[in-house]
């Protein structure tokens, strides 16, 4: 298995982690987003404490992502690979942010257990709550921006199959306005807007994830054949250094 190939699984498997990490957290959060009251009840905490590890795997999968793959992106243009690493860092700080708060909300709740006027928390906590939406809605549909720069990347290199990457960035205007007119109140959460917006990123980053995992990077893209030609050279090349070496030294 050579770097190349190496590379390509790395980012495609941490494609599929984020997916492991965000799908089931956002199912074990509920109680804590859903309930207004959930400071004053009894509570899940364990249940959302669990989901909001999950997200932090799904924020290191992020991460994960933009290091692995910014070694291939820079080759293609460093300026999209540079971009690609921001933006994708930028929807990592921003999910934690939301992790925080939900943090801050278990907290809460074990402290509204404890005292006499546990009513004076729910104001709180539904203002960390709003936090962790709005969070949520900016961090993860950073993905418009990511397509954008990836996707670009592996599209001028042929990289992959050029209908892949072209579904994110064909869908990342989309994704974007959505996201602009959510926060300008225009739309917002269950929307059939969103499901047209969310739908292309869905499909790109999971398709995207399996196809680096199991194919890997096309083996005909100009990239591949210099990383091939560069292989050879250092096998053909490697073995007189030593020999190189030890008659500089007898000299």
């Amino acid at each position: 298995m050579t770097s190349f190939r190496k590379t390509a699984l790395a980012g495609g498997l941490l494609y599929l982690i984020t997916f492991i990490g965000s799908i089931p957290a956002a199912i074990l959060v509920g109680p804590a987003i859903n309930d207004p009251s959930y400071v004053t009840s009894t509570g899940n905490d364990q249940q959302v404490a669990f989901g909001l590890v999950l997200e932090l795997v799904n924020v290191f999968g992020c991460i994960g992502c933009a290091v692995a793959l910014f070694s291939v992106v820079r080759r293609v243009h460093e300026g999209l690979g540079i971009g690609y690493v921001t933006t994708r860092l930028f929807e990592a700080a921003t999910i934690t942010i939301g992790v925080v708060s939900l943090l801050a909300v278990i907290s809460l709740r074990q402290q509204a257990a404890a005292s006499g006027d546990p009513e004076a928390y729910i104001p709180v906590a539904g203002a960390l709550v709003a936090v962790r939406d709005w969070a949520m809605t900016i961090g993860p549909n950073m993905a418009g921006f990511n397509a954008l720069m990836l996707g670009t990347a592996l599209y001028r290199a042929r990289l992959i199959p050029r209908g892949i990457p072209a579904l994110g960035i064909v869908g990342a205007p989309i994704l974007i306005s959505y996201v602009i007119g959510n926060i300008l109140g225009l739309t917002g959460p269950g929307t059939l807007f969103q499901g047209i917006a969310v739908f292309p990123f869905f499909t790109w980053e999971l398709v995207l994830g399996l196809w680096l995992t199991f194919k890997g990077f096309n083996k005909d893209s100009q990239l591949a054949l210099a990383e091939q030609a560069r292989l050879e050279h250092k096998s053909v090349s490697g073995p007189t250094q030593p020999a190189v070496a030890a008659k500089a030294g007898a000299a």
